[in-house]
């Protein structure tokens, strides 16, 4: 059976030269080439690749924004292509994940692919995803905030801008982002996606219910000490008391 190949690459050239050292490796397979981040998401999860080379900086969505965003039934091996300097990989080298340096040539392109054969033939496809959310972990540390969000709406990619989100509910093991009229599915936990907002301007009024604080119009009292926050569009959410004080003390700044 051969290896299912995916290349991911927004340089022309890059991705040409790649293709011509692979064609000539008997067990591999090339299943598709994307030249944007957006694409590659889409490939992966329809192609199911075996083996992916995926580019690290790319506009938009780069390779680890790839990495984020694809929910593959099995997640593929991959092999970094990039053009970081020596000191941004020891990041790669620490993790064991396999890298391709900008100019490569065929013998270092060669070395890769036995390494990613060895672990294909090993199944070890638990200990790779470990080293790979480290690797992520380290790259981009879940704690750092950001100003954007990388979601699947009706099988296209798209960044939310965190300011545009009204609210954000807990929905099992999913997010939803209530950003006007429209909702999106992120699959992310509670206290995962309150460490990537920005805490200036998001703040979490219950379990269940993250709020953009620019988006609050008035609290109303309720019952037992708890109020309903009432946002600017109308929206009517349910403020628990554990959470009141912060909420007044930062409404009150």
């Amino acid at each position: 059976m051969k290896i299912r190949t995916l290349i991911v690459d927004d340089e022309p050239l890059a991705c040409e030269r790649l293709r011509g050292f692979l064609s000539a490796e008997a067990d591999l397979e090339i299943v598709g080439e994307c030249a944007d981040g957006q694409a590659a998401v889409e490939a992966i999860e329809r192609d199911q690749p075996d083996l992916l080379f995926l580019d690290v900086q790319m506009p938009e969505l780069d390779g680890f924004g790839v990495l984020e965003a694809a929910k593959p039934v099995r997640p593929p091996v991959v092999i970094f292509t990039t053009a970081f300097s020596q000191h941004a990989l020891k990041a790669f080298e620490v993790h064991a994940l396999d890298y391709l340096l900008k100019p490569f040539d065929r013998d270092r392109v060669r070395v890769a692919l036995d390494r990613a054969r060895a672990h294909l033939r090993q199944s070890q496809a638990g200990v790779l995803n470990e080293k790979l959310a480290a690797l992520l972990a380290e790259m981009r540390p879940p704690t750092q905030t950001t100003d954007r969000l990388v979601v699947k709406t009706s099988g296209r990619v798209m960044l939310v801008r965190t300011a545009d989100i009204d609210w954000i509910e807990a929905a099992d093991n999913y997010v939803s982002l209530h950003v006007g009229p429209e909702v999106h599915m992120l699959r992310e936990t509670m206290a995962a996606i309150e460490a990537r907002v920005d805490p200036k301007l998001f703040l979490r009024i219950s379990r269940s219910t993250i709020v953009n604080l620019e988006r609050i119009k008035e609290l109303q009292p309720m019952f037992h000490g708890d109020y309903t926050v009432i946002l600017r569009n109308g929206t009517r959410l349910s403020l628990s008391r554990s959470y009141r004080d912060k909420v007044k003390h930062l409404l009150a700044q």
